[in-house]
């Protein structure tokens, strides 16, 4: 078929055209073709010449009306000749009614065309039915102009079928038509509702440059062909639900301004959203992506839903933008997938989704959800901006979960733009939780987990932590409970003792409170927690970091009245007490300098003897000579009496408080009562110097 003529204007048509009703506005006068014979068109023969021409028609000859105008009432007559007796259907055989014009109603209702049907730049002011219509050779309706409704139900164009620069005023239905041979859309305007439900499209199907501006329907239709929609605008909500891709499916530069519904769509071959643009949501639930799936530079201003949805090729979002959520739930990626680098200004939630291959997600996304989802390899979450949410995750090969400084970069080498996240307060990746994750196989890096939730972790002391991994910290400024000030030595704590912390009586401000799906967790759920996390940092060879969680375990313990018995605790108050379980340098040395304060005032008030006692030598002289045996005695050291507290007696009273500290005798003679306080000082004061020994070793460590 060759490309129609122009439209009308003052130019005539390339035909022998009938010319009547010219006037000095339009010297052509009318454009219809001399009916074989005559000199004029079928709208302005004479009735005996019409009646004549039509009785020479029989069912499937070829007719020829260009450029003539029908009334509802004519093209009935034309038709009528054409019925088949036995069907009672028109049949034509090459039909051209290029530039015809319809008047009223055009009804070729099971009509059959058994030759090529043109329909260029005709002009059909009424509704065109064409239902159940089969068009055996070439259809073309180029530039056509549809003002009312246009109904090819169940039509069947065997050969090509052509609609370029067609315009649809009214509504256009094609539903359950079959398109044997290519079917071609371009640059044509549906100002209504668009209808292709249970179509099949047998070749391939080519929607360029459409505009829709209604609603556009493709639900059940099948292309078995492939399907290229490229630069189409779709003004209105498009559903493509349970329709059939079993060729390739491309949708590029394609704006959906409403709602667009690929539900339980299928896509055999590859199918390509590149540069797509989703103003309202997008719908793909329960879609099967037999091929590849890319979503490059795709945009979704509204949510975007693929929950359940398989994704048996590879799976692409490179450049994606999500201003909405983003909501892959029980979604399935059997290979390899790379969602990013995109950006993500809601949520992307992942939950249940099922990963068979290697995984990279390079996501910029305010909150990323993947509880009770299962990764069967390796996989490498970068993140930016996200909160993280991995409860009850199960993954049996290495996975990465890493934070980015700077902005992810393209494969072109540019920059992710991420100006959609500007309100986000920085561009820290926070865990939110770990609970019923087997952690052996788990690296964190750069991951904020102050506010991450570890009870019911597995394996948490295999867990690896690279660069800066804050945990959350106590309060930082002294409180008073009643009476009494209360300040909290800065260590490493996790959310869920904030939590437990909060909800006590006498909880002091800065202790944060859990939300509502945290759930309540004490200290017996605690200390193992904090004991697997000390010995991950131990095996980490940060031993410093691992006095913290060391800490918090003890913590746990002498708070845990349900499983640590009263004796116990009361150990561990003590422990905690005197040194801060061996970690507080600073708690011990002050007991230790009051320990020697005290034992310095008892030595001066009640130790030293008011005089040292004086060493006595007595013997007696045998008669006649011989040896003489002397007797040394001492006397005993008398209680002070007097000036109890003077220089001289503080100096004794500090040489024999520094000897105990070292376990060491001074020598110094002392009261009864002084040989007791120098027994519990040489007790006391060692032990609390090695604690301060242990505390400042715990810290220093490596």
């Amino acid at each position: 078929m060759s490309h129609p003529s122009p439209g009308l204007s003052l130019t005539p048509p390339d035909w022998p055209h009938c010319g009547h009703g010219t006037t000095p506005e339009d010297p052509v006068g009318c454009r219809g073709i001399h009916v074989p014979g005559h000199t004029l068109c079928l709208a302005h023969l004479a009735d005996p010449d019409r009646d004549t021409y039509l009785a020479g028609l029989a069912p499937g000859t070829d007719i020829d009306h260009r450029g003539t105008p029908f009334t509802e009432p004519l093209l009935n007559a034309l038709l009528a000749p054409l019925h088949d007796p036995t069907t009672h259907h028109p049949i034509l055989g090459d039909a051209r009614f290029e530039s015809a014009t319809f008047e009223g109603d055009a009804r070729f209702e099971s009509a059959t065309f058994e030759g090529d049907a043109r329909f260029w730049s005709a002009t059909f002011e009424g509704d065109a039915w064409f239902k159940s219509a089969t068009f055996a050779g070439d259809a073309g309706f180029w530039s056509a102009t549809f003002a009312g409704d246009a109904r090819f139900g169940a039509v069947t164009f065997a050969g090509d079928a052509r609609f370029e620069s067609v315009t649809f005023a009214g509504d256009a239905r094609f539903g359950a038509v079959t398109f044997a041979g290519d079917a071609r859309f371009g640059a044509v305007t549906f100002t209504s509702r668009a209808r292709f439900e249970s179509a099949t499209f047998a070749g391939d199907a080519w929607f360029w440059l459409v505009t829709f501006e209604g609603d556009a329907w493709f639900e059940s239709a099948t292309f078995a062909g492939g399907a290229e929609f490229r630069s189409a605008t779709f003004e209105g909500d498009a559903g493509f639900g349970a329709a059939i891709f079993t060729g390739d499916a491309g949708f590029r530069s394609v704006t959906f301004e409403g709602d667009a519904g690929f539900e339980s769509v299928t896509f055999e071959g590859d199918a390509r959203f590149w540069s797509v643009t989703f103003a309202g949501d997008a719908w793909f639930e329960s879609a099967t992506f037999t091929g590849d799936a890319g979503f490059e530079s795709a945009t979704f201003t509204g949510d975007a839903r693929f929950g359940l949805v398989t994704f048996a090729g590879d799976a692409g979002f490179e450049s994606v933008t999500f201003a909405g959520d983003a909501g892959f739930r029980l979604a399935t990626f059997e290979r390899a997938a790379s969602l990013g680098p995109l950006v993500c200004a809601g949520r992307v939630r992942l939950s249940g989704a099922v990963f068979g291959g290697p995984v990279t997600l390079l996501l910029a996304v305010r909150r990323l959800e993947c509880r009770r989802t299962r990764w069967s390899a390796t996989a490498e979450l970068r993140l930016r901006y996200a909160t993280v949410d991995f409860a009850h995750a199960v993954f049996e090969y290495p996975l990465t979960i890493a934070a980015e400084a700077s902005p992810l970069v393209l494969t072109d080498g540019e920059p992710l733009a991420e100006q959609s996240l500007d309100g986000a307060p920085d561009a820290r990746v926070r865990m939110a939780s770990l609970r019923g994750v087997d952690a052996a196989h788990l690296v964190l890096a750069d991951v904020d987990l102050s506010r991450c939730l570890f009870t019911g972790t597995v394996h948490l002391d295999q867990l690896r932590l690279e660069g800066a991994c804050p945990f959350g910290k106590v309060p930082s400024r002294t409180a008073w409970r009643r009476w009494r000030p209360v300040r909290f030595t800065e260590r490493r704590t996790l959310a869920e003792e904030h939590h437990w912390r909060a909800t006590q009586p006498a909880a002091i401000p800065g202790w944060n409170m859990a939300v509502f799906s945290a759930g309540s967790v004490g200290p017996a759920q605690l200390a193992p927690v904090y004991r697997a996390l000390r010995k991950a940092f131990e095996d980490g060879k940060n031993d410093p970091g691992a006095a913290d969680f060391y800490y918090g375990e003890m913590e746990m313990r002498r708070h845990d009245r349900a499983s640590t018995t009263r004796a116990e605790r009361g150990l561990l108050h003590g422990y905690w007490l005197l040194s801060g379980y061996g970690l507080r340098a600073s708690r011990a040395l002050g007991w230790l300098a009051t320990a020697m304060f005290v034992t310095i005032i008892l030595l001066m008030g009640f130790g030293l003897p008011n005089e040292d006692p004086k060493q006595e030598a007595t013997g007696t002289v045998p008669p006649g000579g011989g040896t003489v045996t002397f007797e040394i005695d001492k006397d005993d050291p008398q209680n002070p009496t007097g000036d109890r507290f003077s220089g001289r007696r503080f100096e004794k009273a500090l040489n024999v408080t520094l000897n105990s500290v070292v376990f060491r005798s001074s020598g110094q003679d002392l009261t009864t009562a002084g040989t007791y306080i120098e027994m519990a000082s040489r007790v006391t004061e060692p032990i609390l110097l090695g604690l301060a020994v242990l505390a400042v070793r715990n810290r220093v460590k490596r």
